[in-house]
C-alpha cells in the first residue's frame, strides 16, 4: 500500500496509508475518481454508506434541514434528536439514547457510564472493563486501551488503566469475569477490524448469564455491525442476548458523522446533567440524516432483501472456496464478510482496485468485503467473477 502523503508532502498529517485513488463522486454502489474511472465500492466507507452513496431519501431530508437549522446547543430541545431516539428505542431493547459524533465517542460514553453505574450501585471496587483480544473499539485514549490489539497500543504507553483482555470464545476464561472487580464487558459480536471473527452463540449465552448473575453490564459495540449490516437492524438480535448497552455510529448517518450509545433505563439513570456531554452530538443536521437512514432500513422488505442477497452471496463465495486452493474460509454475517486467504491480502486489494472494485483488509490475510446493503446481485456477481480472475492470473 503506497504512502502518498509522504511522497507529496502535503499539509495533512501522515496518519493514513492511502490508496492512490482520489474519489470525487459517488452514487449507489459506485464511486468515481478525478480521472473519471468507475469503481464498485465494496468498502462502503468502512461499513458507513450502508444505503450506498448519496441515497436519495437521506439526501432529500438533509437538504430540507439545510434550509432550516444546522446546529444548536444541547441546552435546548432538538426535535430531530427526539425523533431519532424514538426510532432507535422503539426498534431495540433499550429505553434511552445519548448522541455523539463517532464510534470512538460512543464507546467512550459506554466506558464512562459503566464506571458511573458501578459507583451508583455501591460497588466502587468494580473498576475494570473486560474486552477481548483482536477487538477494536477506537483510537481515543480510553477506547485504544479497550482495544485488544498490541499494534494499536504501540507508542502510546502507559495506557489508560482498567481494561483486561480475554480470548474470544474461550469458555474457560469466562470465570475470570466474576472476580468482584469487573463492572462491564465490552465486545463486538463480530470483530470487524480484528479479522471478521464472530462470537460463538453458546459462549455468548454463557457470558450473558455470568453478567446478569453478577450485575455486570453487557455492552455490545455495534459500530460496524449495526444498522442492517448483518441482516438485522442490530447484530445482537441474531445471538439471542439482551445487552445493557450498545454503541452505534458508521451506518447510522449514511456518511454524515453521528454516533449513539443506547442503554436500558436503569443504566441510563447513571448519566445526569454534568456527567457527560457533546457539543455537536445529535445536532439537527446529523439527526436528520439518521432519521432518513433508519426509516429506509426499516421500510417494508428492506432487511429481508438484505438477508436474501447476502445469503446468496455467501453461497457463491462458498463455491469459490471449494474450488480454490487459496481460500481457507468465509467468515462473518450478512454483508460483513471476511474471506480468509492462504497468503497476504495486500496484493489482492491492489488487483481488485486495478479491476475496478474497492475492498479492505481485516488483518494480514483476511479480505474484508462490505457491500452497500442496496447492492444488486449483478454487482455481487461482478465481485465473484473478478475474484476468480485474480486467482487464476497468479
Amino acid at each position: 500500500m503506497s504512502n502518498n502523503l509522504a511522497v507529496k508532502n502535503i499539509a495533512i498529517m501522515n496518519t493514513y496509508n492511502r490508496f492512490p485513488v482520489k474519489l470525487v463522486k459517488g452514487k449507489g454502489s459506485k464511486v468515481w475518481d478525478d480521472k473519471e474511472n468507475e469503481y464498485l465500492d465494496y468498502t462502503s466507507g468502512i461499513a458507513t454508506c450502508n444505503l450506498g452513496h448519496v441515497p436519495d431519501q437521506v439526501q432529500s431530508r438533509v437538504k430540507e434541514q439545510l434550509d432550516l437549522l444546522w446546529h444548536c446547543s444541547n441546552l435546548y430541545e432538538i426535535p430531530n434528536q427526539e425523533e431519532l431516539a424514538e426510532l432507535l428505542t422503539q426498534n431495540s431493547v433499550f429505553e434511552k439514547v445519548f448522541f455523539c459524533n463517532s464510534g470512538a465517542e460512543a464507546n467512550e460514553a459506554a466506558i464512562k457510564i459503566a464506571k458511573k453505574y458501578a459507583k451508583d450501585q455501591g460497588n466502587p471496587e468494580r473498576t475494570d472493563i473486560v474486552t477481548f483480544k483482536q477487538s477494536f473499539h477506537g483510537r481515543t485514549g480510553a477506547t485504544m486501551a479497550a482495544t485488544g490489539q498490541e499494534k494499536i497500543h504501540q507508542g502510546f504507553t502507559p495506557l489508560a488503566v482498567g481494561f483486561r483482555y480475554l480470548a474470544l470464545n474461550d469458555f474457560e476464561s469466562l470465570s475470570e469475569i466474576s472476580d468482584g472487580k469487573t463492572t462491564a464487558v465490552l465486545l463486538e459480536v463480530i470483530q470487524g477490524e480484528g479479522g471478521v471473527n464472530p462470537v460463538d452463540k453458546e459462549w455468548l449465552t454463557q457470558l450473558e448469564k455470568i453478567c446478569k448473575e453478577n450485575d455486570i453490564l453487557l455492552m455490545v459495540d455495534e459500530v460496524q455491525t449495526g444498522m442492517g449490516r448483518t441482516g438485522t437492524l442490530f447484530a445482537y438480535e441474531q445471538f439471542g442476548v439482551k445487552p445493557d448497552v450498545i454503541t452505534l455510529a458508521k451506518g447510522l448517518g449514511s456518511g454524515i458523522p453521528i454516533g449513539a450509545m443506547l442503554a436500558s433505563e436503569s443504566v441510563a439513570a447513571s448519566f445526569s446533567p454534568g456527567t457527560h456531554g457533546s457539543t455537536f452530538g445529535g445536532n439537527p443536521l446529523a439527526t436528520s440524516a439518521g432519521i432518513a437512514t433508519i426509516e429506509s432500513i426499516l421500510s417494508d422488505g428492506f432487511l429481508a432483501e438484505v438477508k436474501e442477497k447476502s445469503d446468496w452471496f455467501r453461497k457463491q463465495l462458498e463455491k469459490l472456496r471449494q474450488s480454490s486452493n487459496k481460500v481457507i474460509g468465509i467468515k462473518g454475517l450478512g454483508f460483513l464478510v471476511g474471506i480468509e486467504l492462504t497468503e497476504p491480502v495486500g496484493p489482492w486489494i491492489d488487483r481488485f482496485r486495478e479491476k475496478g472494485i474497492l475492498v479492505l483488509s481485516a488483518g494480514a490475510n483476511v479480505l474484508r468485503v462490505l457491500p452497500p446493503l442496496t447492492t444488486t446481485k449483478e454487482e455481487l456477481n461482478q465481485f465473484v467473477n473478478v475474484f476468480h480472475e485474480i486467482e487464476t492470473e497468479e
